[in-house]
């Protein structure tokens, strides 16, 4: 656990925003609570402690995302990765993915619960579907097997279209 699940998860949001919002090389700046954090590591490190924890990071990432950078404010760090490392993510996608159908799909007007499940089910036949009721989502999707993701999408229709957000397993959990 650590530093290599982090950095699959960086590489996940940098795809994710991709998908949103296209391909420029850039530096890219995601931030993350340190709860999230201590997920990666299994600890509960204080902010103090993950700071210094991550100073490593840009050491673990520099063959992919390249030497990414570790600043924090509070309990709030922001993870900076330079250009090389968007373009290191885009290289790496190759055909289609699911979180481009996934964001293709809820940016279309009228888009349905039943077109997202259709969407899961195309990729896997472990797709799991929970209505919930905690008034912030109406829906959480996931893959049983974490195949081809281990996220978990929570989906609120707002009336004229639906809105989506996604996850880690253990953040999914807290928020129950």
């Amino acid at each position: 656990m650590g530093f290599h699940e982090l950095e699959e998860n960086l590489i996940d949001m940098v795809k994710e925003q991709q998908a949103k919002l296209g391909f420029r090389p850039e530096v890219i700046r995601l931030y993350y609570p340190v709860s999230t954090l201590n997920h990666f590591f299994g600890t509960d490190d204080t902010p103090e402690r993950m700071e210094e924890r991550l100073q490593e990071l840009g050491v673990h990432t520099k063959d992919t995302l390249g030497a990414v950078q570790v600043t924090a404010k509070g309990d709030r760090f922001c993870i900076k990765i330079p250009e090389e490392g968007s373009v290191f993510v885009h290289e790496q996608m190759k055909g289609r993915e699911f979180i481009q159908g996934l964001v293709e799909l809820v940016g279309r007007h009228g888009c349905s619960l039943d077109e997202i499940r259709e969407l899961f089910l195309k990729w896997s036949e472990y797709a799991v579907f929970e209505e919930i009721e905690d008034g912030d989502f109406d829906w959480a999707f996931h893959f049983a097997d974490g195949i081809p993701d281990r996220y978990y999408y929570c989906f609120k229709d707002e009336g004229c279209h639906l809105i989506y957000h996604r996850f880690l397993p253990e953040d999914y959990e807290e928020l129950l």
